[in-house]
């Protein structure tokens, strides 16, 4: 599961600039740790890095329910209550911290043919970070720290971050580092002990072009090597080490006439597995009277199949599916895990948030998502995949002080 961070600064004086520096949803693919980590360190929720410290406490209670299927089967349930919360120091610091449990069930993805079936999971999921920033005249440090573990995986991460902004505070440089360490122990036993080290680095450049525009262009990189396999998938045979490059540039509009937000972003990733994705998203953020606001969103995704990825056939006296031509002893790198086919993607999603009073504030965000096979752009779709979709609703309720 990726582990997500919000983080709420204080950072503009403008009301017309403060609107533009509200939540955006979290990258669409899952992340390791401490690439999460130092993202959610970098890109914040308003798409630049705070120079100012907070003037105020916040704590929030989070709760998502998720679930997706295949035709036919029911797969993923994962219901997930977090909290989190960040307070000023002295004026020039702040400290956030959140915690995170996860309890998911269900199948893991079946195969392509309807005859084959799903193995069946149940796990327990705790994640925590926490992270202490100095604020400066001109900038800002974070150092951040991150752990999570599953009967079968343990994860830590530590990242450092920095800004650093012009005399009139309208264009903002960020970089950082981070890394993690990640131990598996599969139930199993196809392994014992591996591990997995990914060291990552992140560059960007947040620019203010008007009270109306700001723009945020973020180049990520992680390199990672270790166990990448998964040990629960027949023939699930992975390179020891994956080179992730991603490129993020995202543009927010206010328009003044309906003091609304429009946010739209678009997303490549490339890796050493040869996949190669586009994301495209946006949303329109627009306040209603009495308090509300309402947020619809859309997402796009596609990407490539790796360069391993083989359509299983499946093998009725065998009981397994095999690659074709497979040759038993083969070291040769393989797997039919859905998630490294060639797909594409669409998530449409609505958020409703409540301010009851000045300090305290509800929402509630819905979204749904399909993947198939045969919507993959600029690239052929992997054939015989089932349709894969999904659903999630988060509540949540924020306090500030």
């Amino acid at each position: 599961m990726q582990l997500n961070k919000k983080i709420n600064m204080t950072m503009m004086t403008s009301p017309t600039l403060v609107s533009l520096f509200s939540e955006t949803p979290p990258l669409p693919e899952p992340c390791m740790v401490g690439m999460a980590l130092l993202t959610a360190a970098l890109i914040l929720p308003g798409m630049g890095y705070a120079e100012t410290a907070p003037e105020h406490a916040t704590i929030s209670l989070k709760y998502l329910h998720y679930e997706d299927s295949q035709p036919g089967l029911k797969r993923i349930t994962a219901n997930s209550p977090s909290i989190s919360l960040m307070t000023p120091v002295a004026g020039e610091w702040s400290l956030e911290g959140s915690l995170t449990s996860d309890a998911v069930s269900g199948a893991s993805p079946r195969f392509h043919t309807a005859v084959s079936g799903a193995s069946r999971m149940n796990d327990q999921r705790t994640a925590g970070d926490f992270s202490v920033t100095r604020f400066f005249s001109r900038g800002s440090l974070a150092i951040g720290s991150a752990y999570s573990t599953e009967h079968d995986y343990e994860s830590r991460a530590l990242s450092v971050t920095g800004s650093y902004s012009s005399e009139n505070k309208n264009t903002t440089l960020t970089a950082g580092l981070g890394g993690s360490n990640d131990r598996i122990n599969p139930t199993n036993k196809i392994v014992v002990n591996e591990t997995k080290k990914t060291i990552n680095v992140l560059i960007g450049l947040t620019q203010i072009f008007s009270a109306q525009d700001i723009a945020q262009f973020t180049l990520t990189h992680s390199r990672g090597d270790g166990y990448f396999s998964d040990p629960y998938k027949t023939f699930d045979n992975r390179p020891r080490n994956r080179n992730q490059t991603t490129f993020l540039t995202r543009w927010n509009h206010h328009f003044a006439e309906t003091s609304g937000t429009s946010r739209l972003n678009y997303r490549y990733y490339q890796d050493s597995y040869d996949v190669r994705a586009h994301t495209l998203a946006g949303e329109y953020v627009q306040p209603l009277q009495h308090g509300w606001t309402i947020t619809p969103l859309v997402r796009l995704y596609t990407q490539s199949a790796a360069s391993f990825y083989f359509d299983p056939v499946y093998d009725a006296q065998l009981g397994a599916p095999f690659p074709p031509g497979y040759v038993f002893g083969s070291n040769k790198p393989m797997s039919a895990d859905q998630r490294l086919s060639g797909f594409g993607a669409i998530t449409v999603g609505l958020k409703i948030a409540k301010q009851l009073t000045r300090d305290w504030i509800v929402d509630m965000k819905v979204e749904a998502y399909e993947q198939r096979g045969e919507w993959g752009l600029f690239h052929q779709g992997s054939p015989g995949l089932a349709p894969l979709r999904a659903k999630s609703i988060q509540m949540g309720i924020t306090k500030q002080w």
